[in-house]
């Protein structure tokens, strides 16, 4: 929980988010639930992997660009 991880698509469109719990969720303000298939897909991910995640409207692939740990 807590990571913030930037993703770029296929046109290189980059995004922000921050895994947090199911109470926490809302995705508009970049924070999804780590029960979501884009937070699911990208566990264990590290910088540089490509990471597809099947989608309502279908698959989308993303690049990890960077991940980011909050300071304990």
């Amino acid at each position: 929980f807590g990571a913030t991880v930037e993703l770029a698509d296929e046109d290189d469109a980059r995004r922000s988010f921050t895994i947090v719990g199911d109470d926490e969720a809302d995705a508009s303000a970049g924070r999804i639930a780590w029960g979501s298939p884009l937070a699911r897909a990208l566990v264990g991910a590290r910088v540089g992997d490509e990471r597809t995640v099947r989608l309502p409207a279908g698959e989308k692939s993303w690049e990890v660009i960077a991940i980011d740990y909050p300071a304990n």
